[in-house]
């Protein structure tokens, strides 16, 4: 994988080669950023963007996990070579700045940092002040970075980051294998890349051949139906562009068009695997250059106390991940980060270093159940399953370096029904709760979705979806009690999610009892649970499938946070929208019949569902809530209320001030 950097090359630093995870930097751009704005006592910002180059040391112990990294072709130095972007958001005067690098995560190639703490206008290239948006990381002088780690992100007209990542051979022969790929699409269409997703087409392995012989295409409406094997003369690898059929072999046709909602499994032998693991890599030794490097090639030498990785979703599952394979201590033994502030990734960590797997897919209530993405060990401490006899941690391999950063895990509601995310404090059979170490935290926001607020429209499902904001409010609260951790010891708030001991986690069929018969509102069917998933004895130890598609086994058991008689949620971080609520504020939301299986859950998106205005009004459509004039009885007592609330979640350091103005002034604006 290559780019041709058509920007002009700045400057070059050259590193020496005595410890040479960093070989090289080039820096393609270096430039004021927002128009020079000052953020208060910190000062102006300044960006540089550019391409670091790595070399891997397959002999280093820091490295073991990394699947086939002995396969990947190696330098004069026995080592081995990659690349990533990068893009860096430092004070112009560093040593003015927090003394924290917040690094973050790419989620598919795209920056969210901005978006979500700034409430910026969401780019790849954050340069003006809307991009800045109210400055929230600037005036608290946090410097910023990014880096490339994903192989399977392509150059569009985003700009979003690249890594370029070595393929691995045998002996110099191209090595491939059997895969596996899951299709399915919310419209008919009649072919569809390998590995899409609305972020962008993701470059996936190749088939050995155009033709269809050796590979099988299945496609059943749910998951737990049999499937329908499609005739090879049916189906070929292809796309359809301007009407034309186009052989692609990363691609699948269907000359009936793939139907909305169904789920189309291909199992074919692809080529050409990357090392994918090194995208964990170059992720560890661009945060540990510009926290450790020296001054003669570091813009950030000596002003980096600490080092906080932060991460949305696919980004939060890659830093548990991270944390799983016991890399966050790089070649010359260093810690990397002190703390992680992981957001709505459930109990899962991913498909980031293994052979012909695809980072892009992940498991909800409909999709991805063979993708793999919740795995054993799912809880951050000890413990076994019963099922398969196994037993982990998924930070035993951080906690045995010494180098675990204090973690933070925020949730929606979306990430209990669609990304197991009771499983992350709960045994595998769902039958008692955890004990969470000191150095975890894990909160629920309770009725929220996996993204954030939405404009309110319905989009791919049947109600209007969720329009909480709870991304940047409770992110915010969170990365200042993060800071004062990993640099004061000041420990945050208690952990705050649903738990069975208070009747707060329950069960599909207990939820659905407590959940009030909204006319118009079709209930799930059940939530996600993730099946146990047999890929072979190689799996775990080396990356590496021998059995495609997997062999499914019983699957884990989930739960549910409790909700009231309005339907929301009763744990976790009720925020003051919610606990003085104006409707039923939901993690989950069903299909609309135009995507296809209706029956089945969106797999990301919540839903709100307004109280009626008037008594009469409910009533009259047999809507069992309360209205709103039943419950405030003017305007002024329902603010007076939700300013309350505002507050007291502001005392117990969930929101900051600035927040609850935030909270208060949109409330009264409505």
């Amino acid at each position: 994988m290559s780019l041709i950097v058509s920007r002009i090359i700045i400057a070059v630093f050259f590193i020496g080669l005595a410890h040479a995870e960093v070989s090289r930097i080039e820096i393609t751009g270096h430039s004021p950023f927002a128009a020079g704005k000052v953020f208060g006592a910190v000062g102006a910002y300044e960006r540089l963007e550019g391409r670091m180059y790595f070399e891997t040391d397959p002999r280093n112990v820091a490295n073991e996990r990394i699947s086939d990294l002995q396969r990947a072709p190696r330098n004069a130095s026995g080592r081995v070579e990659s690349w990533a972007d990068f893009f860096l958001l430092k004070p112009i005067d560093a040593t003015k700045g927090n003394g924290v690098l917040l690094y973050d995560v790419n989620n598919r190639g795209n920056m969210l940092a901005l978006w979500t703490f700034n409430d910026g206008e969401r780019t790849n290239d954050p340069k003006s002040e809307s991009h800045a948006g109210h400055g929230f990381l600037m005036k608290h002088g946090f410097s910023v970075l990014w880096c490339g780690w994903n192989g399977e992100v392509q150059a569009d007209d985003t700009r979003r980051l690249l890594c370029g990542l070595p393929v691995a051979t045998e002996c110099g022969r191209t090595i491939t294998g059997r895969a596996h790929l899951e299709i399915s699409t919310t419209e008919k269409v009649f072919s569809r890349a390998f590995s899409w997703s609305p972020w962008g087409i993701g470059a996936a392995f190749p088939s050995v051949s155009l033709d269809n012989a050796d590979a099988t295409l299945t496609m059943r409406p749910q998951r737990d139906a049999e499937g329908i094997e499609i005739p090879h003369s049916e189906w070929a690898f292809g796309r359809m562009e301007d009407g034309k059929f186009i052989p692609d072999a990363t691609h699948v046709y269907v000359k009936a068009g793939l139907r909305p909602g169904w789920l189309y499994d291909l199992v074919y032998t692809a080529k050409e695997p990357r090392v994918t693991g090194l995208g964990l890599t170059a992720l560890r030794d661009c945060a540990a250059f510009f926290r450790h490097g020296a001054a003669k090639e570091n813009p950030l030498a000596g002003a980096v106390q600490k080092a906080c990785v932060f991460g949305i979703s696919q980004s939060g599952r890659v830093i548990h991940h991270f944390l799983h394979e016991g890399l966050n201590t790089d070649e010359q033994g260093r810690a990397v980060f002190d703390g992680a502030l992981i957001h709505v990734a459930g109990s899962g960590k991913g498909m980031f270093n293994h052979r012909f797997r695809m980072s892009t897919e992940f498991g909800t209530q409909h999709e991805g159940h063979l993708s793999g993405s919740e795995f054993f060990p799912l809880a951050p401490l000890p413990q076994t399953d019963p099922i398969t006899g196994a037993s982990g941690d998924s930070l035993a391999r951080s906690r045995k370096s010494g180098h675990t950063p204090r973690l933070l895990f925020t949730q929606s509601s979306t990430e209990y029904w669609s990304r197991a995310a009771s499983l992350l404090h709960t045994d595998v059979e769902g039958k008692s709760d955890l004990t969470l170490p000191d150095d975890v935290r894990v909160y629920l926001v309770a009725g929220a979705q996996h993204l954030g607020k939405s404009d309110g429209t319905t989009g791919i499902c049947q109600q209007p979806r969720n329009t909480l904001d709870d991304r940047g409010p409770v992110l915010r609260a969170m990365l200042l009690h993060l800071v004062d951790w990993v640099k004061h010891g000041k420990t945050p708030p208690p952990s705050r999610y649903p738990r069975m001991e208070d009747h707060t986690l329950v069960s599909f069929d207990a939820w659905k009892a407590q959940f009030p018969k909204i006319p118009g509102c079709q209930l799930p069917t059940q939530a996600y649970q993730p099946p146990r998933l047999d890929f072979g004895p190689r799996f775990h130890s080396e990356g590496i499938a021998d059995i495609i598609p997997p062999k499914v086994g019983k699957p884990f058991r989930t739960l549910l946070p409790a909700v009231n008689a309005d339907g929301n949620e009763t744990s976790g971080i009720v925020l003051p929208e919610v606990a003085v609520p104006r409707g039923t504020y939901t993690g989950w939301n069903l299909r609309s019949p135009q995507a296809g299986a209706e029956t089945m859950l969106s797999s990301l998106d919540g839903m709100f569902l307004p109280f009626a205005k008037t008594k009469a009004e409910r009533e009259k459509t047999g809507d069992p809530r309360l209205s709103l004039e039943e419950r405030y009885p003017t305007r002024e007592a329902y603010l007076a209320r939700l300013k309350k609330a505002a507050e007291k979640l502001q005392e117990e350091g969930f929101l900051l001030e600035e927040d609850v103005a935030r909270i208060i002034e949109r409330a009264s604006a409505q």
